[in-house]
């Protein structure tokens, strides 16, 4: 019964920091321009009454849409709002007046001491807190104090690692956005019995182990 307590303790403990986030505006949306997209991200288009041309589809190297539909429209590497205005002229040719809603989704990868570790697309807007409470919420093992975010800045820049505590939440933690290809990991919590006693009891036993054959060599040396 203590072991499904404490991951639902921790999972609600989860949603209630993301739920504090958007009350304090942490997940207001983004303006286009502020948005731009990179290799390996994704695009979600719904067109109006056109199921064969609406669905998510995955920028590639180049920014263009992986998809052989919408294979030249370019949507990464610059402003949102330029990637829907290419999007709706693409749209154009087969309509006068497309109705479409385009939603950008940037990939973030979650592991360690989650319910469900993945790799998933999320909106700009999603905090830390709301992407780790995605990935099933930290479990009974997880660190909640140290929640370890690796991020590159830009293509070409080195990778720097970052820490986040979910335990206290505090402003600067609310307002935290995930970035695209963020690598957030949840380590596990330092158990003293685990880390500390049994190491230390495999060291004794092997001093022992070690004591009782010089004492038998001893023994038959005599």
């Amino acid at each position: 019964m203590r072991n499904l307590l404490l991951p639902t303790l921790s999972l609600l403990a989860i949603l209630a920091f993301s739920g504090e986030a958007a009350a304090q505006g942490a997940g207001t949306p983004l303006q286009p321009d502020q948005i731009i997209l990179a290799p390996g991200d994704s695009v979600r288009i719904m067109v109006w009454r056109k199921p064969e041309m609406s669905g998510d589809f995955i920028v590639g190297p180049d920014g263009t849409i992986t998809h052989p539909l919408y294979q030249a429209v370019r949507v990464g590497g610059i402003p949102f709002s330029t990637a829907q205005t290419n999007v709706r002229a693409f749209l154009a040719r087969f309509e006068q007046d497309p109705q479409f809603v385009i939603e950008p989704l940037i990939r973030i990868a979650i592991s360690g001491e989650v319910g469900r570790p993945q790799v998933m697309a999320v909106r700009p807007e999603t905090t830390i807190g709301e992407a780790v409470a995605q990935a099933g919420g930290p479990n009974q093992f997880a660190n909640r104090n140290h929640i370890r975010i690796l991020r590159r800045e830009g293509i070409g820049q080195a990778q720097r690692e970052f820490y986040v505590n979910l335990s206290e939440p505090s402003k600067a933690n609310l307002s935290l956005r995930v970035h695209s290809g963020d690598q957030i990991v949840v380590d596990r919590r330092k158990s003293f019995f685990r880390d500390i006693f049994l190491p230390g009891l495999s060291v004794v036993g092997s001093f022992a182990s070690i004591y009782l054959l010089i004492d038998r060599a001893n023994r038959n040396n005599n």
